[in-house]
């Protein structure tokens, strides 16, 4: 009797080492959140390009470009002696404003102040981090962004509201450019 009780204790000892098995998901996604998502973004996107053609197709004074990033500009004044365009780690210096589609101001040049950046090493939202790169030292350039180039689905979180598309003026004045910009070879 003392063995089999003893065979049974080893049993239900070596049963319960097993370990726990994992658990199955209650629920499977199938992923119809971030389908929708994407297709409201797409909407959404499709609406504001629309505004922004339909601003473009008014302004006969300027001829507007569609950069690859997904955003429209215009030069305001162009630099044509320069030939140098800011690069990844160069450091630069512009001013910039910001206003609605409708041409109310957010901030003005003067509020946010010249800005100091290092190319594609610091936070601007997406639009204006590609938009200085489309400038040579001393030009100026007014940039319609779509609200997914701007502050997106979140505003700033004082005066750009969530989903705003906006314009732009920068200005560049200042390239300090990096020794690995100019690719010497020794």
């Amino acid at each position: 009797m003392k063995k089999s009780i003893l065979i049974v204790a080893l049993v239900l000892f070596l049963i319960n080492c097993a370990g726990p098995e994992p658990r199955k998901p209650v629920k499977v996604s199938s992923g119809s959140f971030f389908k929708e998502s994407v297709e409201r973004n797409k909407v959404l996107l499709a609406q504001e390009e629309q505004i922004i053609q339909n601003i473009i197709g008014k302004d006969t004074a300027h001829q507007y470009l569609n950069s690859p990033s997904g955003f429209w500009y215009y030069f305001e004044s162009k630099n044509d002696t320069a030939i140098y365009l800011p690069q990844t780690d160069d450091q630069i210096l512009f001013s910039y404003n910001l206003v609605t589609l409708d041409n109310d101001t957010i901030y003005t040049a003067e509020e946010i102040g010249p800005t100091s950046y290092v190319v594609d090493k610091e936070q601007l939202f997406s639009g204006l981090q590609n938009a200085v790169k489309l400038l040579k030292i001393n030009e100026k350039a007014t940039f319609l962004f779509p609200s997914l180039q701007a502050y997106g689905y979140h505003g700033d979180g004082d005066r750009i509201s969530p989903r705003t598309p906006i314009k732009s003026t920068v200005e560049l004045h200042t390239i300090i450019i990096n020794q690995d910009s100019l690719n010497l070879k020794p």
